[in-house]
This record gives structure tokens, sequence and C-alpha cells, in this order.
């Protein structure tokens, strides 16, 4: 061979393209995910019931809608700022009641109790109405469907067909008002507050979404019980909140104050950063991966006899004690090599029933003693292999000679 030949050493284009293509294929998904995920994050995308959002979840519309009737519409996410805003010409909405802490409704409840306003909250369950709507308790959700409003509450009534379900409501206290009911309890229950207000309790929060706001009643229903008065303040209860650290001795919890889960205090967005970094993963797995494909010939550097080649496996054999491996091996090239010579095809050559019979009619011998030694069992020790080799010889020769 001369210098400028190829070997197995060198890299083709085809193979550096198969090594690298893993690789790349990660890098582009990276980038991919990046960009389409810059992209969903882009805009107005504030999230779900903020007034500020053009999201499909999101509250925009009803906040315009109430703008321009000359409502003023302001947005906080702290109790602090929401209980100092309240008042008789002031409508509260709590977006997520259940979000308090105990220590956040008793601030909140305090201020609202007294103030003469109005205090909307949004699908309340177990853990807040205990304080922020005495005397009312939640039953078993049901599904949020068009309901008709059957009550004689006049913005109900104005309104018609909305989208309510959600939460279901029971109370005992004189002058509410129960709407919109599923299964027999309303979804949107109204209550008198002691100082001279009300309370409205919604199961859903679905009407005020953009998406559902123009279907049935949505818009009158939520444009009557919003816009009664001239401010309308938008509590969205947050995390962040220096109210809900605690420190007033109370815990905060996700639900009746209890203390804080250890995913409660990791950062948003660690989802999204531990979901990319687990592709990563894999895409780096399956690129490094072993991958077993097709045989592939290659042009060897050196030249090997074949006698070097056999007793090179030979001697595998013997490391491994590979005996049944050896023997399959020595019967099935003796089979290969008398069938021609006995008229027998080669796809009949390891076929007992094909081959045994032709060798027992040159030889003259049993079928059973042939078979024994052309398809026998594996040989007990080296011996008995060396053996086998030896008769396996002596049967071609008989054969060759017959």
């Amino acid at each position: 061979m001369t210098g400028t030949s190829a070997t197995s050493l060198s890299l083709s284009g085809h193979q550096l393209w198969r090594r690298t293509r893993g690789l790349l294929l990660a890098v582009l998904l990276l980038v991919i995910a990046g960009i389409t995920m810059a992209a969903l994050r882009s805009g107005d995308h504030r999230g779900a019931l903020d007034p500020r959002s053009a999201d499909p979840v999101g509250s925009r519309a009803v906040a315009e809608l109430l703008t321009a009737q000359g409502v003023s519409v302001r947005v906080t996410t702290t109790v602090g700022d929401a209980s100092a805003a309240v008042g008789e010409d002031v409508t509260l909405l709590v977006t997520d009641p259940d979000l308090l802490t105990t220590s956040q409704q008793r601030t909140l409840a305090a201020a609202t109790a007294s103030s003469g306003g109005r205090t909307v909250l949004l699908a309340p369950g177990l853990p807040s109405l205990g304080i922020l709507a005495p005397g009312v308790t939640a039953e078993t959700a049901a599904r949020v469907s068009a309901r008709a409003p059957g009550c004689a509450y006049p913005p109900a009534v104005r309104a018609g067909d909305a989208l309510l379900g959600g939460e279901r409501y029971r109370t005992a206290a004189p002058g509410a008002d129960e709407c919109y009911d599923a299964d027999g309890l309303p979804t949107l229950l109204r209550t008198d507050s002691p100082g001279g207000g009300d309370t409205v309790l919604l199961g859903a929060s679905d009407l005020l979404h953009n998406e559902h706001l123009d279907e049935h009643g949505n818009a009158s229903l939520a444009l009557q019980l919003l816009g009664s008065r001239p401010e309308l303040v938008w509590y969205m209860p947050s995390l962040d909140d220096p109210a809900a650290s605690g420190a007033d001795g109370e815990a905060p919890g996700p639900e009746s104050g209890g203390e804080r889960s250890f995913l409660d205090l990791i950062p948003s967005g660690w989802l999204w950063g531990t979901l990319q970094l687990a592709i990563a993963a894999v895409l780096a797995a399956v690129w490094r991966a072993r991958r077993l494909g097709p045989l592939v010939t290659e042009r060897l550097p050196v030249a090997v006899r074949a006698s070097e080649a056999t007793e090179g496996r030979a001697r595998l054999y013997h490391k491994t004690n590979a005996r049944d491996r050896a023997a399959s091996s020595l019967r099935s090239a003796a089979r290969a090599r008398i069938a021609p010579q006995l008229g027998v095809s080669l796809s009949g050559a390891h076929t007992p029933a094909v081959l045994l019979p032709a060798v027992s009619a040159r030889l003259d011998r049993p079928e059973r003693d042939v078979h024994d030694l052309l398809f026998g069992p594996t040989p007990a020790d080296d011996t008995a292999l060396v053996l086998l080799a030896d008769h396996l010889d002596a049967l071609e020769r008989e054969v060759r000679t017959a």
C-alpha cells in the first residue's frame, strides 16, 4: 500500500457529518425553543385576570369597557394598598382570595367591613370564606357553562344567561341574592356587609376573560358588578407582597396560612429552566450514545493471513470458554463443505431432515451417529471439542472418497 492511500483511520465527509449531526440538531432545537419562548413571552402577557393583559385569559377588555364608562381602574398587588384604597365609592375585586394568608385575609376583612363599598371575590373557597365571607360555605364545584339567572337580583336579570359555575355556595344570611344555580346551589352570591356595603362571590372567573366577555350576558354582568362605583381597585394577590412574609407571627401558606413549601420559595421560571436543561441532557445523551448499525466493510491498513485470523478467533473462544460457539462453527463449516459433494443445496445443508439421509446413504452409517456428529450437543470440555474436530475431518474425508 502507498502512503497516500485511504485507511480506516481517516474520516470521510459522510462520516464527519454523521458524527456531528446530533450536536447540530441539538443546537438547532435549542435555538428554536429559545425563539419560541421569546415569542410567547413577548408583548403584553401579564397573566390570567390581569386588566392589562390582552391574552385570552386576561381581562383587558372588561377594564377598557369600565374605563370608557368613567370608572377608574387601579391595579394593586399588595394587601396594604388594597386595604388603604377601599371606601364607599370603591369596588374591590380580589382575583385569588385563596392565595391570601390568614393575616392578609384579616387585614382585608377589617378594612372592608365598615367601608360601605363593594367587595367582589372570584372563586373563593374554604381557605378564605371563613374570614372574607363569614357565614358562607363552599360545596363541590360544578362545571362552568352558560346558566340562567334564576333570581330577582337586578344585575343578573338584566344580564340574562352568563358563563358561570365552579364553586357553589350555601348561606343562611337574610337578604342574600342567590343566582345562577348549579344543582340547587348558587354560583353567584351577594350578601350585605355590616358597614352598609355588600360582598359578591363568583364561583368562576371565566366571564371576565377576554375570550368569553362577548359571549351571552357576560359583559353586562361584569360591568354591572364591577362598575357600580366610580373607582375599581383590581387586587391581584402576589407572593411578593411583604405582608405575605408572616411578620405578624402568621406563617404564609397557599391555602389556610400554613408554612410555605420548598417549591413556594423557588423563584418563578424555575420550571422552564429545568425543562430546558432536561431537554438538553436528553439530546446530549442521544448524540453521544452508542448506536449499533449495520456492519460496514473497511479497507484494512495491513493484510492479515486467514490462518492468523482463524487462530485469533480460536484464542478468543478458548479464553471465554465458548465451546458452544466453537462447536457450532466447526459443525456449520463441515456441513457446508460436504453438502455439495452429496448433491444437497446449501440451504438444506443445515436441515437435519435433508442432510442426514444423504450422508447415511453415501456412507452406509446410522443416521443417529451422523446426527450426533453434525447436529449434536455442545462438547463438555476442550478434549471433547478437539475430538469433535477430528471426527468432522474424518467424516469429510469419508464423503470425498465414497
